[in-house]
């Protein structure tokens, strides 16, 4: 009878800290898809706002 509660207890506590390190493990994961993302739109941003001013400031050279 003991035997049986211990296994009980054990699977439950596995299934407790199964399910801690999934939930850490797919926060993790989420955090670093959105950082990937948070990246891949900056750098875009990045060179549209370069083409934009770049051109602007260009044209400004020019007619100088």
């Amino acid at each position: 009878m003991s035997r049986t509660v211990w296994t009980v207890i054990g699977v439950i506590v596995a299934v407790v800290i199964a399910w801690v390190l999934v939930d850490v493990l797919f926060s993790l994961l989420w955090f670093i898809g959105k950082l990937a993302i948070v990246a891949v739109v900056a750098v875009i941003v990045f060179f549209v706002l370069r083409s934009v001013f770049g051109r602007t400031g260009g044209q400004d050279s020019i007619e100088r």
